[in-house]
């Protein structure tokens, strides 16, 4: 039965026409020049041989072009590409469907996405026989029941579960979908959980058996009901119908079988009987285009997951101190996102298939960008990563981004990748410096010279990483000439997790090392017993340059203990994930305390480097020996996700860069009686309360019209926190522009509108001032007072601050 009829079944959804050689923009919006390229480029790469032909695909903010190029097929006969043509989705099948199939059972609560793999297929457990392949070509010593009990489905979708990348079909004869799961549940571990990257289509097999098992359905049944049919993807699905083979691309052409047309070309999804979790789906280039487009914010049509679970997948997921960002399913940057191009910053999120298809799509321009051939038609001898980089620039370009400088000859020349198997790194032009290191980076390429002869004590947590994603604790364990004698944990704790009022001291399993705690006592800073046989104290914390974040307040206690004990105090200094340039909000008034603990504004524009450089001055340590081992390649106008580090979760609730952007103003409502988003999928980027009305107070702040955000009405329950599992009306916030969106004012706007609408209830006189320390600016919203009436009661405080911290600042 063709895809279209047994779709019908689920959606009514009319398939969108795609009638004759090019759909292009119905306006000037994308650049006619910059689209002719892109067709100019594919015309190129088909008449290398390196493609038959292809379908492109361009989606920005309401505007669509799309042309298809070339040949579907070559041989036995040529065919026209058309823009309706099938295509062999490859891996697009582990996005299109395995991944989005997990994450709604885990929107509907049949699914935990950090549950154990064997509690759910208990046959994965026992620790297998080796078979040939993995004695021959894999380290196994990893391969044990301990380990493999640690494995979770969190850790499968983002390729870090420790599996190797398939199983064998060269090894022995073998067929059928349940023998493919039997062998992939049988193979063995040859990394440990959660340690390291590895691309493997065994996650996306058993992952496809979870969806099996808990929904009683073969996932490519389950795909086209619950995923294709609602979105109206119409064209795409499982093993095609001999009357749609028509326009179907083929793929390899085999001696004495012929070529496969309307089979899956991976092999191992062929012995599967062609449905399989990672490979097996067949689509059109405006079927990927409307799944990708759902996950951006604000899009139209209709939706199968909630906006929590599609925030999930497509932000970071990867453990800590694995330097590959993934999503759930979606690639957001590792070696094989190079279909982003040279433009595109990072951010996005997209795929590739291994027969040619690839999609990626930047939410900051609300762009969706569709590539698909059959490359590997009639042979393997076809390549497409060369044009992937050159249409995802040009793309780009199309849509109005520019590009910040191009790249020197030495990039240009990693940009040219030949062979059609091994990943490549792209660094954008758009992209900051190839190299941007922390202090931890520059203090071992030092040779970790500030702390030779040293004995030291370490203030840090998980975040304390180097570029590759090894810890602090762990290189200075190490580092020649440096004894580690003792650790320090802040708020959270050492690992970043805890979410506590009070946190005791521990002892670190792999170093044996004493971990003490300084989020527990009222000082909260290491005692002098504490200190004993030390002589220099080490910080190295990611801070979120937001004076109420309390990591630099555990760095200013410290350096007080170090200044009164004659201790030096070395800063591994790191990158200020929202920018070292603005600087924002009301100068702390009044005494010190934890959450404000220097008078300094809300957004201090600086590193922890540079404020304990200022610390020292102001706080009058003059005899302290202070340290500071700088960033290397940060400018102060970039972004976290401009520097190409992996990201960190800094704090059990701060997971991501909008997060962070939006907390200095989000976060100054955080004692009022109202839910920030703590126990969601996205803290900070949801505000609300059981007595909230969501459509009148989307509405009232529609019409404040804070530039550079959108406030979209709510309901969510949060599980944590706040009103915890009560459903709160309220509002979403989208950042639309974070170049326009001022943080502050995201926060004075939702705090006058919150007041003017239930001042009985949200405890703006009460609480409004813990975390804003500026009595005026209290009074002044309580009145309903203007923002830029607001503005002015800072400016003063602030002028001096600025004048203050130029002699402090270390980067440029």
């Amino acid at each position: 039965m063709p895809f279209s009829k047994i779709l019908s079944r689920f959606a009514t959804i009319a398939l969108l026409a795609a009638a004759g050689p090019a759909r292009p923009a119905a306006n000037a919006a994308l650049d006619p020049a910059k689209l002719d390229a892109i067709s100019r480029a594919i015309r190129a790469a088909i008449g290398r041989g390196e493609i038959p032909g292809a379908v492109f695909r361009l989606e920005h903010r309401g505007e669509v072009f799309e042309k298809a190029h070339g040949l579907r097929a070559r041989v036995p006969g040529e065919a026209p590409m058309t823009p309706d043509t099938l295509f062999d989705a490859a891996s697009l099948t582990k996005v299109l469907a395995t991944a989005p199939s997990v994450c709604l059972l885990a929107d509907r609560g049949q699914l935990d996405l950090d549950a154990r793999l064997v509690d759910l297929l208990p046959e994965f457990g026992p620790k297998p026989a080796l078979r040939p392949l993995f004695r021959d070509k894999f380290d196994t010593s990893a391969d044990t029941e301990a380990n493999r009990a640690k494995v979770t489905v969190r850790q499968m979708l983002t390729h870090t579960s420790g599996l190797p990348p398939s199983i064998s079909i060269k090894t022995d004869w073998w067929w059928g979908h349940e023998e493919g799961v039997r062998r992939c549940l049988t193979t063995p571990l040859i990394n440990p959980p959660g340690a390291v990257f590895r691309y493997s289509d065994i996650n996306y097999i058993l992952l496809g058996e979870i969806v099996r098992r808990l929904s009683g359905e073969r996932l490519d049944t389950f795909a086209a009901r619950e995923i294709f049919g609602p979105l109206g993807m119409t064209d795409t699905g499982f093993l095609p119908a001999r009357e749609d083979r028509g326009r179907v691309a083929p793929t390899v052409v085999f001696e004495g079988y012929g070529g496969l047309l309307g089979e899956v070309h991976d092999p191992v999804a062929r012995r599967m009987e062609g449905a399989a979790g990672h490979a097996g789906a067949f689509t059109t280039a405006a079927d990927v285009a409307r799944y990708a487009a759902s996950f951006l914010k604000g899009a139209a049509g209709p939706q199968i997951l909630s906006p929590e679970m599609r925030a999930q997948m497509t932000a970071p997921q990867s453990p800590a101190g694995v330097a590959e960002r993934r999503g759930l399913g979606w690639d957001i940057d590792s070696p094989f996102a190079y279909q982003r191009g040279e433009v595109f910053p990072v951010g996005g999120f997209g795929h590739t298939g291994w027969t040619g298809t690839s999609v990626w799509v930047d939410p900051g321009s609300e762009t969706v960008v569709v590539l698909m051939t059959n490359r590997n038609h009639p042979s393997e001898a076809g390549s497409i990563k060369n044009l992937r980089v050159e249409v995802g620039t040009l793309a780009a370009e199309a849509v109005g981004l520019a590009r910040k400088g191009r790249l020197g000859p030495e990039a240009q020349a990693t940009n040219r990748v030949e062979s059609s198997t091994q990943p490549c790194w792209v660094t954008a032009a758009g992209d900051p410096p190839p190299r941007v290191m922390n202090g931890i980076d520059t203090l071992a390429a030092d040779g970790f010279t500030a702390l030779k002869g040293r004995t030291i004590g370490l203030i840090t947590n998980h975040t304390g990483i180097d570029r590759e994603g090894r810890s602090t604790i762990d290189r200075l364990a190490s580092a020649p000439g440096v004894t580690l004698k003792a650790l320090f944990a802040p708020e959270h704790g050492i690992r970043g997790v805890l979410d506590t009022a009070n946190i005791d001291d521990d002892r670190d399993a792999k170093t044996g090392l004493p971990i003490h705690s300084l989020y527990k006592s009222k000082e909260r800073k290491p005692s002098a017993s504490q200190l004993d046989g030390l002589d220099t104290l080490v910080f190295d914390i990611q801070d979120v340059g937001c004076r109420f974040y309390t990591y630099i307040s555990t760095m200013g206690n410290a350096m007080e203990a170090a200044a009164a004990r004659d201790l030096k105090f070395v800063v591994l200094d790191r990158v200020n994930p929202i920018g070292g340039e603005i600087v924002d909000g009301p100068v702390r008034m009044g005494e010190s305390k934890f959450t404000a603990w220097h008078p300094i504004p809300v957004r201090h524009g600086m590193t922890a480097g540079e404020l304990a450089r200022l610390f020292k001055a102001e706080r009058g340590w003059e005899s302290l020996d202070l340290v500071v081992v700088p960033v290397r390649g940060w400018s102060r106008g970039r972004f976290f996700d401009e520097t190409g580090l992996p990201w960190v979760n800094p704090s059990p609730n701060m997971r991501s860069q909008t997060e962070a952007i939006l907390y200095p103003g989000v976060g100054l409502l955080e004692f009022c009686k109202l839910s920030v988003g703590r126990g969601t999928a996205t803290p900070f980027e949801v505000v609300g309360a059981p007595y909230i009305d969501e459509n009148r107070l989307a509405a009232a702040l529609a019409a404040a019209a804070s530039p550079g955000v959108r406030f979209e009405a709510a309901r969510y329950t949060p599980d944590a926190s706040v009103f915890a599992n009560e459903e709160c009306g309220g509002v979403r916030l989208h950042i639309t522009d974070r170049e326009k969106c001022v943080p502050l004012d995201v926060g004075l706007t939702l705090a006058v509108t919150l007041h003017r609408l239930y001042p009985e209830k949200l405890g703006l006189r009460e609480h409004f001032d813990t975390l804003l320390r500026h009595p005026p600016t209290l009074e002044a919203v309580a009145r309903g007072d203007s923002i830029a009436a607001i503005r002015k009661l800072w400016e003063p405080a602030l002028a001096g601050f600025r004048a203050r911290r130029g002699a402090f600042l270390l980067y440029d």
